[in-house]
């Protein structure tokens, strides 16, 4: 069967696509930024790549006419104050652009709605529901509460709070009550939902089998992780503190925390689970998905993170605008250096940031992390996906991916820290040569008073950083 699978980019179409074509399917990745689409190899020979904005109603023309079935995983919280119209017009189109099409069954992953009061993060999401309803297909709606996954937001954010903090002192929306369910599962609901009668045309909540309180969650993770926490909850903290909470101690973006905070008020329980019985799934217990979760990370086995998608840093560009790096009006910090090993040299840089730091004057790249989280910016703690492996369009700290090519021995990275401008880092190996090139192109007055403010630092922390890079230990 052909599938259509949309935000094929994204946290969960990255972990859907492979057990798709693992069921014989040929895929159809619907993409907004081809660059940052990069598969294994061995699932090159059974999809087709279609570059296409849900915004775009001419981009979805392209979408086959031949396709048997979709799914529409995507969503825009976040990326705009106005989400809740973008998710509206997104939906209508797919929906209007399927009409040219024989689709049989479409499925989208949604949250749990029972509450008659929803967030605004909720409430679009059952609005996009609604408007993808009323296609001539038959329809499926999983709604899914908090997911739990190496990489996922919630996971993520659940370990920054309790790994970091010894003593929480929290909101009370940390005894509303939620039922966690481990990426796994999602995967598992979504892959034998398709096609399948019994699910057309109806809604189903999934979820774990444990119910439990954010509260309940976040001890029960330090159980998991010999981790004892205590945790005092106030009653004082107004959703706008817990916002600012949220976004300083997680490497959440700010928007993000908003939209996280008002769900948090509303309990997400599931009203049933007759889907597990007609599909024969049996959901993992939160504890045996967090386990999961940790096993996946320490054989590096990360397959996607929320953190790589572009609402961790509540900016929206195609990475096609600037893969070229200026040069007029520029300015630039070039540094070159004769290379003792190129694998060496190249592994140091596939290396960079996370765990492994920036290799020189780290403090004071934690002082500028520091510095952007109060201006609002992503700041150091989003880290990356995998310790050894780049992709185009992951995150690495306040950096994103723009280009990687190990065997070519060239990286660059765009800045999404806070700036009076743009900024690009580029490592480049060739002739046993390292060039590295920091790129800033100002904005107005301010971008030039920002630059020859922190040049000072460039040469202690730039010259440092490739002294190490070059050098074997």
């Amino acid at each position: 069967m052909k599938i259509l699978l949309t935000g094929s980019t994204g946290y969960i179409g990255k972990r859907l696509l492979p057990v798709l074509i693992e069921l014989g399917h040929e895929v159809v990745c619907c993409v907004r930024d081809i660059r940052r689409f990069d598969p294994p190899e061995s699932l090159r020979e059974s999809i087709t790549v279609l570059k296409l904005d849900l915004l775009d109603e001419k981009s979805l023309e392209s979408i086959p006419e031949d396709i048997d079935g979709a799914y529409y995983l995507v969503h825009s919280m976040s990326s705009s104050g106005d989400y809740q119209a973008m998710e509206e017009t997104s939906a209508f189109n797919f929906r209007n652009a399927l009409k040219r099409t024989a689709v049989n069954h479409v499925i989208y992953l949604s949250g749990i709605v029972n509450e008659s009061e929803l967030s605004k993060h909720l409430a679009s999401r059952k609005n996009v529901e609604v408007e993808l309803s009323k296609g001539n297909y038959n329809f499926t709606t999983l709604r899914a509460g908090i997911i739990i996954g190496s990489g996922s937001a919630s996971f993520e954010i659940i370990r920054d709070l309790v790994e970091k903090l010894p003593v929480m002192v929290a909101p009370k929306w940390l005894y509303t009550k939620c039922q966690p369910i481990g990426i796994s599962d999602v995967i598992a609901f979504l892959s034998k939902s398709l096609f399948n009668p019994k699910t057309f045309d109806q809604n189903f909540d999934i979820g774990g089998p444990d119910i439990l309180s954010y509260k309940k969650m976040l001890l029960d993770f330090g159980m998991v992780r010999n981790l004892k926490r205590k945790i005092v909850v106030v009653p004082v903290m107004t959703p706008k503190l817990s916002s600012y909470w949220l976004y300083f101690v997680t490497s959440t973006s700010y928007k993000l925390a908003t939209s996280l905070v008002y769900s948090m008020n509303i309990e997400v329980v599931c009203r049933d689970n007759r889907l597990n019985t007609v599909l024969g799934v049996k959901p993992l217990s939160y504890k045996d998905a967090l386990k999961r979760a940790f096993s996946k990370i320490e054989s590096n086995e990360i397959l996607s993170s929320w953190k790589d998608a572009y609402s961790s840093s509540g900016l929206n560009f195609n990475i096609s605008d600037f893969i070229q790096v200026p040069s007029f009006g520029c300015f630039k910090d070039i540094r070159t250096k004769p290379i003792e090993n190129r694998e060496v040299c190249i592994n140091k840089v596939w290396s960079i940031g996370g765990n492994t730091g920036w290799y020189y004057g780290n403090w004071l790249w934690k002082a500028r992390g520091f510095i952007d989280k109060l201006f609002g910016g992503v700041g150091l703690r989003r880290g990356r996906t995998n310790p050894s492996t780049i992709h185009v369009g992951d995150s690495i700290d306040f950096w994103r991916v723009l280009y990687a090519n190990k065997e070519e021995g060239r990286l660059l990275l765009f800045a999404e820290m806070k700036l009076p401008g743009e900024a690009w880092l580029e490592f480049k190996v060739f002739n046993e040569i390292l060039v590295q090139t920091a790129t800033f192109r100002p904005l107005g007055l301010a971008g030039r008073l920002y630059w020859y403010a922190v040049f000072p630092f460039h040469g202690f922390i730039f010259k440092g950083m490739i002294n190490k890079i070059t050098t074997i230990p």
